[in-house]
This record gives structure tokens, sequence and C-alpha cells, in this order.
């Protein structure tokens, strides 16, 4: 379970962010999961439940995930299509001349102060 390391990834950011703001607590973060990325947003919410209560500036914080749907562009015909339901190769041409232009994302999209 990789989504552990994540967390503490995003402690330090949040941490980091909160101490060039003079902020004295934060009561949510926003996250942008995407689709492919890898990422449970089940195992990361209880993994921040875990480590955040652990911060006095962040406990009871809530981490409110966003997922962003996998994209893929084919570069021969131009079509965008959803990644997670028909894969590399273009439903629209069949070719496999395509790219994920969204849906790998992880970041800290908010920050919020109470």
């Amino acid at each position: 379970m990789h989504e552990l390391g994540i967390v503490f990834y995003i402690i330090r950011d949040v941490k980091q962010v909160a101490e060039e703001n003079h902020a004295g607590h934060i009561s949510r973060v926003v996250m942008n999961i995407g689709e492919v990325s890898t990422i449970v947003p089940d195992y990361l919410t209880d993994c921040w439940r875990w480590a955040a209560d652990k911060e006095d500036l962040l406990r009871g914080c809530i981490l409110d995930v966003r997922t962003v749907p996998a994209v893929t562009r084919c570069e021969d015909c131009g079509a965008e299509y959803g990644t997670v339901a028909h894969g590399k190769i273009c439903p629209h041409c069949g070719s496999a001349n395509t790219y994920l232009i969204q849906g790998n994302e992880v970041e800290i999209k908010e920050i919020e102060v109470s």
C-alpha cells in the first residue's frame, strides 16, 4: 500500500504551505486524484485519517478526494475518449497512436484554513 507514503508527502506539503501562510489549523484538503493514477481513494482517506490526527495542525482535517476521469486522445483522428472503457486503442478509428491527456493526476487542489 503506497497510499500511506503519499499521505506523508501530502502532510509535508500542507504543513509547509500552512507555515508560509501562518495558518494555525487546516480543516480541509482537497485532492485531485486521476482515475488511472494507481491510488485507491478509500485507502488514501483511511491512511489520511490515521496520520493527520497525529498532527495538531491537521487534527480532524477532512481529506476531500475528487476523481479526475481518464481521457485519451487519438493522434490519427483527433478523437478524445474514456481511457478506462477503451484502453489505448481508439474506439473511433482503431489506431494505437494515442496518449493520455488527463487522469493520472495526484495534486493538492485546495487547502482550507479554519
